[in-house]
C-alpha cells in the first residue's frame, strides 16, 4: 500500500508516529519557507506542513503541487498548538510534518471547486461526474448508500433469506411503463426486455421452493423522468412464501427501525409506523403518499355548506362534488400576489379556483366573505378551528381534484413555513388499495398495482360482480411524502390469475404468449406468497436529506435520460445495425 493511514483517521494519540498518507490536494497555502497542504481522501482531510529548512526536497516537490494533484506524503504526526486547532475537522488536533513528498500524478485545473460544496450547474456536474464524486457531499452520500445496502444484506441473511440473481434479459411484461427493448442478433426480429422489476421471476422462485428470496436488483423503465425517477434504478426485491400481509409489513418495519440508528443516528423515527387505508389517506391528506411529519389535514365541509347559495359551492355540490379546506397557520397577511400564487397552484391540479379566508384580529377577510351567509362562516370556523392570523384555503370540485389541489397546497405551505422536521423520518403503511382502476380512454379495467396481486381475503367472488368494490391485498410504504415501496400478496391459484387476466381484457392468446410460463408453473403447486420492493435510491435520498435521487447514484442520467459524461445514448454503426437486422426509420 502507498499509505499507512487514511486522511481521516489520525488523532492526538498518533502524535510522534511516522505515517504515510496519499490523496488529493484539497487546498494549498504557500508561506515561503512553509507550505501547508490539506490532503484529502474519501475518509477525510489532514493538514500537512512542509518546511524548506527541515525537508528541502519535500518542500521543492510540494511547491510544484496544485489543487487535485495526487500526492504521497511521509512524515511525523504532531499536535497542533491550541489556537491553531480546527474544531470542524475530526483531524483538527494534529498535522503531519512532512519529510517526503512525492507527486504521484499532476492534474488539470478542475472546472469547479472540489473542496467546497458550492453551487455548480447540473450539466457540468454530470459531464465531469468523476470530479463531482470527489466532493465531500457526494462521497458521504455513496458511503451512506453502501452502509444501507450492507445493513439490508446482513439483516436478511440472518433471517434465512437467500440472495439470488435474476436475468437482465427477459420477456416484455405489463409493469406500467415502457420497456427498454434489446434486439436479438441470433433471433432476427425478436427482442428481449430489460426488467422493470423481477416480478415474475421472484414468484417463480417461490414456486421453485426457495421460500425466502432477496436481491439488490437493477430495474429499467423507459418513462418520463423527474427528481425521484431514473431510467435505471435499484430496489430491494424481496419475496416470501407461506406468509400473510402482516408478516411482510412486520419484517420491513423491523428492518428499517433497526437500520436508522445504525446508519443515521441523528435521524428520528416515527414508530410504530402508522397504518392508513387508501381511502383514509385520500380523505385526510388528498394523496396516497402523505407526509406525516406535520398536520394540516384536509377537513370535509360538504355537509356544512350543502345549502350554501354561493354559486362556487352550490354548482359543485349539485354535480356531486365535495368541498374541503385546510388551515395555513400565520398566513392571514398574505398579499394579493401571494394569494394568486396559491390559486394558480390549485388550478394546476384541475381546480377552477381557490376560496381563501384570512382570520385577522378584527375581521375575516376574503372575496368570498360577502357571498357566505351568517351561518356558514361560523360553521367553517367550527369545523376548521382557525386561530387569529391563520389563512383558510377551500376547494370545491370533484373529489379527485379537491384532494390533488389541497395536497399540493399543503406541501407548498410545508416548504414555505418549514413545518416538517428534516431530521424526522415518518414511514407510513398505506393499505387496502382498489383492485382495479377504470380506464375511461380505453374503456377497460386496469390493475391498480399489477395483475399478479391477490384480492383481499373473502373478496374474490365480488370481483366478478362489482370490480370497484374489490380491494387488493396490496400495500405501499410511504416516507415523508414519497412512495418508498410497493408490494402485495401474490396470486398463486391459476384459476384466480386467469379470471384477473379476463377482467383486464387480455385475449387468451395474449395471456398464453405473455404469461403461459407463469400459468404452467402455478399448475405445479405454487405456495401462498407475497413480497415488496423498497427503492434503494429513494430511501438513501431521504436518509441523506437530498431532494433528488441523482445525488445518491454514482453515474445517473439527466431528465432526458442522457449520460453527459459518456455522451450516451450514441448512434450504432451500420455494421451493428446489420448484425441486429435493424434499420433506422427517418
Amino acid at each position: 500500500m502507498l499509505k499507512t493511514h487514511s486522511c481521516g483517521e489520525l488523532r492526538a494519540e498518533h502524535a510522534g508516529q511516522e505515517v504515510t498518507l496519499a490523496g488529493w490536494v484539497n487546498l494549498r497555502r504557500d508561506h515561503g519557507g512553509l507550505i501547508f497542504i490539506v490532503l484529502r481522501d474519501r475518509e477525510g482531510v489532514t493538514q500537512v506542513v512542509v518546511s524548506s529548512e527541515a525537508a528541502p526536497e519535500a518542500h521543492a516537490a510540494a511547491a510544484t503541487a496544485r489543487v487535485e494533484y495526487v500526492l504521497q506524503v511521509r512524515g511525523v504526526v504532531r499536535c497542533r498548538p491550541g489556537e491553531q486547532r480546527n474544531p470542524d475537522w475530526p483531524t483538527g488536533e494534529i498535522e503531519v510534518e512532512a519529510c517526503e513528498v512525492r507527486v504521484l500524478n499532476a492534474a488539470k485545473n478542475p472546472p469547479f471547486y472540489i473542496y467546497e460544496d458550492s453551487a455548480v450547474d447540473e450539466a457540468l456536474r454530470l459531464k465531469y461526474r468523476y470530479l463531482d464524486l470527489r466532493r465531500a457531499r457526494m462521497q458521504h452520500n455513496l458511503i451512506l448508500r453502501h452502509k444501507v445496502v450492507q445493513f439490508i444484506r446482513e439483516y436478511l441473511n440472518e433471517r434465512g433469506f437467500l440472495d439470488i440473481e435474476t436475468p437482465y434479459l427477459f420477456k416484455s411484461t405489463p409493469e406500467g411503463a415502457r420497456d427498454y427493448l434489446v434486439p436479438s442478433r441470433v433471433h432476427p426480429g425478436k427482442f428481449y426486455a430489460l426488467p422493470q422489476s423481477p416480478q415474475q421471476l421472484k414468484q417463480l422462485l417461490m414456486v421453485a421452493g426457495f421460500e425466502r428470496y432477496y436481491q439488490i436488483a437493477r430495474c429499467f423503465r423507459d418513462e418520463d423522468l423527474r427528481g425521484d425517477r431514473q431510467p435505471e434504478f435499484t430496489q430491494l426485491d424481496l419475496e416470501m412464501s407461506f406468509v400473510e400481509r402482516d408478516d411482510i409489513l412486520n419484517l420491513i418495519e423491523g428492518m428499517l427501525t433497526a437500520m436508522l440508528p445504525a446508519v443515521t443516528p441523528h435521524k428520528r423515527l416515527l414508530s410504530p409506523f402508522p397504518r392508513l387505508s387508501h381511502a383514509e389517506a385520500l380523505a385526510r391528506y388528498g394523496v396516497d403518499k402523505p407526509d406525516l411529519r406535520f398536520g394540516m389535514e384536509l377537513v370535509d365541509l360538504t355537509d356544512d355548506l350543502r345549502r350554501s347559495e354561493f354559486q362556487v359551492f352550490s354548482t359543485v355540490l349539485a354535480a356531486g362534488g365535495q368541498i374541503k379546506g385546510i388551515v395555513a397557520p400565520g398566513c392571514a397577511e398574505y398579499t394579493r400576489r401571494e394569494l394568486d400564487e396559491l390559486a394558480e397552484i390549485a388550478k394546476g391540479q384541475g381546480a377552477k379556483g381557490l376560496v381563501t379566508l384570512a382570520y385577522r384580529p378584527d375581521e375575516v377577510k376574503g372575496p368570498a366573505v360577502k357571498f357566505l351567509n351568517g351561518e356558514e362562516l361560523p360553521r367553517i370556523a367550527a369545523r376548521l378551528a382557525p386561530q387569529t392570523g391563520d389563512l383558510v384555503c377551500i376547494v370545491a370540485a370533484e373529489p379527485a381534484v379537491v384532494g390533488a389541489a389541497l395536497s399540493a397546497l399543503r406541501l407548498t405551505f410545508r416548504d414555505r413555513l418549514h413545518l416538517a422536521d428534516p431530521d424526522l423520518i415518518a414511514f407510513t403503511w398505506v393499505l387496502d388499495f382498489p383492485m382495479f382502476d377504470w380506464n375511461e380512454e380505453e374503456k377497460r379495467w386496469d390493475a391498480a398495482h399489477h395483475p399478479f396481486t391477490m384480492p383481499r381475503p373473502n373478496t374474490y367472488a365480488e370481483m366478478l360482480a362489482d370490480p370497484l368494490a374489490v380491494l387488493s391485498d396490496a400495500y405501499d410504504l410511504v416516507c415523508n411524502g414519497y412512495e418508498l415501496a410497493s408490494g402485495s400478496i401474490r396470486v398463486h391459484d391459476p384459476k384466480i390469475q386467469l379470471d384477473i387476466f379476463r377482467m383486464l381484457g387480455y385475449p387468451e392468446d395474449e395471456t398464453q404468449a405473455r404469461f403461459g410460463h407463469m400459468m404452467e408453473a402455478f399448475a405445479y403447486g405454487a405456495p401462498p406468497h407475497g413480497g415488496i420492493a423498497p427503492g434503494i435510491d429513494r430511501l438513501t435520498m431521504l436518509l441523506a436529506g437530498e431532494n433528488n435521487i441523482r445525488e445518491m447514484i454514482a453515474f445517473p442520467k439527466t431528465t432526458q435520460a442522457a449520460d453527459l459524461m459518456a455522451d450516451a445514448p450514441s448512434p450504432a454503426t451500420s455494421r451493428q445495425l446489420k448484425e441486429l437486422h435493424l434499420r433506422i426509420a427517418e
